[in-house]
């Protein structure tokens, strides 16, 4: 008979297969949607920047917000992706994989790795130039990407690695989120701010009284975003704040749950062995179906049940929408030798390709040598570097950075440029080390 400890870990392995799985399944609409945005943007321009700068204005009453489509996606939208980045968050931080401080030490060194030695190569390039505020934009990992190279390669790899790549992924997540808070805030008004946080305390009354209605929360989280869109701070940073406060916990515990489901089962009393299609018929069978199907909804947490009714709409809609809206890269106008020679392309570029890496393995690899910390189950040396390649495959965080750091159209192409030719020959080194090596034993 298994014992309890093997029930939690296959438990714990479960929920990561199926954060693995939709993680994966996120990079197919993704990477279609970067190839319509690549085509669209070189077959007709004109209809691509007509579309994305267009003016769009939501109004209530003397209250109108008027930006272009593209912003809309970017500032909107993605407060939208940020908010389910910052449920998983939260999720690793309470029972993940970054629960406790020995097993969160390893990936968030290796993530901290993976963003300052990136930053440091791009500010090598771009050092006393005005381009040098866009040192972010080399730091992040595209998590989905990542995974979906990485599943190409299942049996080849022990499980611990793809448990150790979405860990140090999600620290990368939260290190870009506060990049982004901090250094790419120009100027703060402080009135919308304390007005945001007015909001922010309210979600936490509402999660220590046990508010479990999600309209309770989405009202105030729309608030929190709408203040932090004047405060001059980025409005997505509003969707990981508020995502901090949403309640972890059910109504009420596991037991209470199985006592009130036992009970209403125990109502279905049907004189032959099988009870047929008695809900139809029966009024007593209904109402039991209605009282569990209740009981479940109190017993999943907020959390859990927001994350599940958010990640349809943001693997199929909002990432593919800001993928066709930013990855559009234009080359009639670009000059190949100028281009690639330029210092954002080579910053950006180079500070994925081998900054990535280089600052991943280096940093984990030194973790596990001089803090005694010991890498997951059946991972190797190479299976780290192999790792380490995938995170420079920066592609969506990036590309959010790129818009934030330049105005000009022109620096942006470059640094599309950087991240598409860096992201892409990532993916390429990361499998090729990936492929080598016999199959892993997973069982």
């Amino acid at each position: 008979m298994p014992s309890a400890s093997s029930k939690n870990h296959r438990i714990d392995l479960n929920a990561f297969q199926r954060f693995f799985s939709q993680e994966v399944g996120s990079s197919i609409p993704l990477f279609a949607a970067t190839a319509v945005a690549l085509v669209w943007a070189n077959v007709d321009h004109g209809s691509y920047e007509a579309i994305w700068h267009a003016e769009l204005s939501l109004g209530l009453g003397p209250f109108v917000i008027s930006k272009s489509v593209v912003h809309w996606i970017d500032e909107a939208l993605m407060a939208i992706f940020f908010f389910t980045v910052g449920l998983e968050i939260k999720y690793e931080i309470l029972v993940g994989e970054l629960a406790s401080f020995r097993k969160a030490l390893l990936p968030v060194i290796a993530a901290a790795g993976g963003m300052l030695v990136p930053a440091g190569i791009y500010l090598l390039f771009n050092y006393d130039q005005p381009t040098i505020h866009g040192w972010g934009i080399p730091m992040a990992t595209d998590i989905a990407f990542a995974l979906a190279v990485l599943a190409l390669f299942s049996r080849r790899i022990p499980l611990g690695l793809k448990v150790f790549l979405s860990a140090l992924a999600i620290a990368d997540d939260l290190g870009a989120v506060l990049v982004i808070a901090v250094f790419y805030t120009r100027q703060i008004t402080i009135e919308y701010l304390m007005l945001a946080a007015l909001l922010l305390a309210a979600m936490a009354v509402a999660n220590r009284l046990w508010v479990q209605n999600t309209l309770v929360y989405a009202l105030l989280g729309i608030g929190v975003w709408i203040d932090f869109l004047g405060s001059g701070v980025h409005a997505t940073v509003a969707g990981v704040l508020a995502a901090a406060f949403i309640p972890a916990r059910g109504r009420y515990e596991t037991d209470v749950f199985l006592q009130r489901v036992n009970r209403h089962l125990n109502r279905f009393d049907c004189e032959e062995k099988s009870c047929g299609f008695s809900i139809l018929l029966n009024e007593q069978h209904l109402e039991a179906v209605r009282a569990i199907e209740e009981s479940c909804h109190d017993v999943e947490t907020p959390l859990q049940r927001m994350e599940n009714a958010l990640h349809a709409w943001v693997t199929y809609l909002i990432i593919p929408l800001f993928a066709l809206a930013n990855a559009g890269l234009y080359l009639g106008e670009l000059n190949p030798a100028q281009a690639l020679a330029h210092p954002v392309t080579l910053g950006v570029g180079l500070g994925l390709l081998i900054g990535k890496p280089m600052g991943i393995t280096l940093f984990t690899l030194a973790a596990a040598r001089w803090l005694k910390i010991d890498l997951p189950h059946g991972v190797t040396r190479r299976h780290t570097m192999g790792a380490a390649c995938l995170g420079g495959i920066g592609f969506t965080m990036s590309l959010f950075i790129t818009g934030l750091s330049f105005a000009s159209a022109e620096m942006l192409e470059f640094a599309k440029l950087g991240i598409l030719a860096a992201s892409v020959m990532a993916a390429a080194l990361g499998a090729l080390i990936l492929s080598t090596g016999k199959p892993a034993n997973n069982t």
